[in-house]
């Protein structure tokens, strides 16, 4: 009678012992209690039934379960406020169980979702440990199926919580209670030789002796074995099953929401969302570390208008010269996430946020930073940048609450603080390849009067809010080339002005430039109350500091401000500045005598003859023109050489490409700085065949045997290959704005070969006299060089 009362509470207890460590990483306690209510509602369905045929309890126990398990996902949807009705919310937790389980945000929220598995698992280890100890009486094998799911629950745990050792010497001495009870007692005594004759009782008692004493040696050599390598593994590391499994991941069109800002400019009027905030009264400054993932509202943030509230929809901290990107690592969470430290001597106001979707595509979910708690959706959360996604998506209609704890940094802290540096925050000072030379002199004059780095970030603010201006139709882009006509463009041409995207992109380049790490923002500004429009949405730029967190900065013009033109401010050096090898000859200063005559008297004849006066100084400008003309054919060879010859190879190309426009305005068809490289390229084609052309048209006639057909091919033939070339030089030049460092020492050198031999081609092909002249023009050293746009 014992045996029997023992061994299902056994069951029960180590069946309940896996709910408990599952427990330990998730929110509350409901997930222990389900768990442990699985365990002792599957073994005590088949204590009640053991008396039915075998066949018959399966059915019985999993008819049970099925009722436990919905009245289980029915608690855990209404305790996290999840919408929809049962079938609904069942049908998505058996589809996604497993996945959200291995990628869900620890503490994990028992959701049905992350309750489904553990609560089947549970019954069906009972059922299962149950059915074989209590009706064929082998408890040890009984106690594999719990003993299985024990170990599953520690592997799903992983490094995620301390060392489960109290609920595995609790199972060793649960299991070991339930081995040690006895059976039913036999009608001798309890003795089951006892009705055996003599000699066999005996025997029976000898082979139980040995079997006993073989059991205890094998106990005792396994504990010698497997003792120490279980103690050292105490204190190892386990594997942490959620690598393996691939979290929730952005849409295309999520990974650079910084694109979506022109489009939004464009349409301004669009309905994104309607917002409803309450605020509570602000905290009192709290000391700490900030956290990576706080944002501080710094001076002059958009954000900090009176009545107006900053909603942030993406952190951009990758960007590779091309494009900024999301690089964030979501994780499946509940409604509570993760608490953040506030930043030291910050303010902390609490912003409750009740947000309807209207025309907002994507994934990612707006929310005001840094968010605490979400109801109304199912999300996943980023911890290092405090942003949300909600994984099957947004669509209209969708509504869910935020409370978030908005942070405002001590602004008289900001003017001594420091920046990290290291390894931690190498990915958000990262540069990439290819910056262009104006943009590296542009951030080391704004950073060489201002050592602080909240000097320089102020620096780097003012520079851009007084000299660009913001127009809503400028065209989306924010790589290196992009940002450098953007910053050093021809107004009339359409530079040194752009959206938001083009001021936040520009600000972070040259504060990383400047040693500041940086990143980038997209959100929308508003007024707390009301629809939020496509032209609420803006880009804004952080900058970390030490113990006060990312603050943001506002780049944007003021109103009303006519911004001032960049070269007052801005006087870039030559990108390759004249060669000291040959210097212009220096001509000194000589006195002339002057001849003494007496009055009416003849002219001294000791003096310097007026034809000797005169051919003298003739030939004294005649060496000075000389010494020009030397100095500016030198000058303008040792361009060229630097150009083909020096820096890598992106720099060598974009010196042929400057070659090739040089000669385009030597031979009297300049271009415009706005015009795209393939623009360029055909109207190069077009001043080489009218040049060809020129040149048979000016020659004498034919020789006998020649025709007009004749020089038109030749002609044609020269132009033809003069195109192939500059087409080949263009593609090479795209390429390099589009892909810098891809460009290969080969590829620079072709480039050199096709700019040399059309500026032979379209030299030769000028009158003598301009030939003459084309060497020595001063017209190539004086013009800026201007990278052209590539496409």
């Amino acid at each position: 009678m014992l045996r029997a009362v023992v061994v299902p509470l056994a069951l029960i207890g180590l069946t309940a012992l896996a709910g408990v460590v599952l427990g330990r990483v998730y929110a509350g306690s409901l997930l222990t209690l389900l768990v442990v209510g699985s365990a002792a509602g599957s073994v005590l369905v088949s204590v009640a039934a053991r008396r039915l045929p075998s066949w018959l309890v399966a059915p019985v126990s999993v008819a049970a379960m099925a009722g436990w398990t919905l009245w289980s996902l029915r608690v855990a949807a209404s305790r996290a406020d999840l919408p929809g009705g049962l079938l609904e919310v069942t049908a998505d937790a058996a589809r996604n169980g497993i996945p959200r389980l291995l990628t869900a945000m620890i503490p994990v929220e028992p959701t049905p979702d992350t309750v489904l598995v553990p609560v089947v698992a549970a019954w069906l280890a009972g059922l299962a440990g149950a059915e074989v100890a209590l009706r064929t009486g082998r408890v040890l094998l009984g106690y594999l199926p719990a003993a299985g799911l024990y170990a599953a629950a520690l592997y799903v745990v992983g490094p995620n919580a301390e060392p489960a050792i109290g609920a595995t010497l609790a199972f060793v001495a649960v299991a070991a209670v339930g081995l040690a009870a006895p059976t039913a007692a036999s009608p001798a005594g309890g003795d089951p030789s006892a009705d055996l004759a003599p000699r066999v009782r005996a025997a029976v008692r000898v082979r139980l002796a040995v079997s006993a004493a073989l059991g205890v040696a094998v106990v005792v050599g396994l504990v010698a074995l497997l003792g120490p390598v279980v103690a050292d593994q105490v204190d190892g590391r386990p594997v942490d099953p959620r690598r393996y499994v691939e979290p929730p991941q952005v849409q295309t069109l999520d990974e650079n929401p910084l694109i979506r800002i022109s489009g939004w400019a464009l349409n301004p009027e669009q309905k994104l969302l309607d917002v409803s905030t309450v605020r509570s009264g602000a905290a009192a400054p709290s000391a700490g570390a900030g956290p990576d993932g706080g944002t501080g509202e710094g001076p002059a943030a958009p954000g900090d208008a009176a009545g107006s509230v900053r909603i942030r929809l993406a952190v951009l901290s990758d960007y590779d010269g091309v494009t900024w990107r999301v690089g964030a690592t979501y994780r499946n969470a509940g409604r509570i996430l993760p608490p953040s430290t506030p930043a030291r001597d910050s303010t902390v106001e609490t912003v409750q946020q009740q947000i309807t979707v209207a025309e907002l595509s994507g994934r990612l979910l707006p929310a005001v930073a840094t968010p605490l708690e979400v109801s109304g959706a199912r999300v996943a959360y980023d911890p290092a940048t405090g942003t949300l996604i909600r994984p099957e998506g947004l669509a209209p209609g969708l509504r869910y609450t935020v409370t978030s704890a908005r942070e405002r940094p001590d602004n008289n802290l900001l003017a001594t603080a420091n920046v990290p540096a290291g390894a931690e925050v190498a990915r958000v000072l990262r540069v990439a390849d290819g910056v262009p030379d104006p943009l590296r002199r542009l951030a080391a004059q704004l950073a060489e009067e201002n050592g602080a780095p909240y000097a320089r970030a102020a620096a780097i603010e003012q520079f851009l809010a007084e000299h660009y201006r913001v127009v809503a139709d400028a065209p989306s882009g924010h790589a290196y080339p992009n940002l450098g006509f953007f910053l050093f463009g021809p107004r009339n041409a359409g530079g040194q002005e752009g959206t938001s995207e083009q001021f936040a992109a520009a600000f972070a380049v040259l504060g990383r430039l400047s040693g500041l790490p940086t990143r980038v923002v997209v959100g929308f500004e508003s007024s707390g109350q009301g629809p939020v429009r496509a032209g609420d949405a803006y880009a804004w730029p952080e900058v970390l500091f030490d113990g006060l967190g990312w603050v943001a900065f506002n780049p944007l013009p003021r109103p009303d401000n006519e911004p001032r033109p960049v070269e007052e401010d801005f006087r870039p050096t030559p990108e390759d500045p004249p060669p000291s090898e040959a210097p212009a000859p220096t001509v000194e200063a000589t006195a002339s005598p002057e001849p003494v005559a007496a009055p009416d008297g003849p002219i001294d004849r000791g003096g310097v003859s007026t034809p000797v006066l005169v051919a003298g100084g003739s030939g004294g400008l005649l060496l000075l023109v000389g010494a020009v003309l030397l100095t500016l054919l030198a000058m303008r060879r040792s361009l060229t050489r630097a150009r083909l010859g020096r820096g890598d190879p992106g720099q060598r190309i974009a010196g042929a490409w400057r070659e090739v426009t040089d000669a385009l305005h030597l031979a009297g068809r300049p271009v415009g700085h706005d015009l795209a490289a393939t623009e360029v390229a055909g109207q190069a084609r077009q001043a080489l065949a009218d040049a060809l052309i020129a040149t048979r048209r000016d020659q004498p006639g034919p020789p006998a045997g020649d025709t007009e057909t004749g020089r038109s091919a030749g002609t044609a033939e020269a132009a033809g290959m003069g195109a192939g070339g500059v087409d080949e030089l263009a593609d090479l030049l795209n390429e390099v704005g589009f892909a810098p460092g891809a460009a290969t020492p080969a590829q620079a050198t072709r480039a050199a070969e096709v700019a040399s031999a059309y500026v032979a081609t379209l030299r030769a092909a000028r009158p003598w006299w301009r030939r003459l002249l084309w060497s020595t023009h001063p017209a190539p050293l004086r013009r800026r060089p201007t990278d052209r746009s590539p496409r």
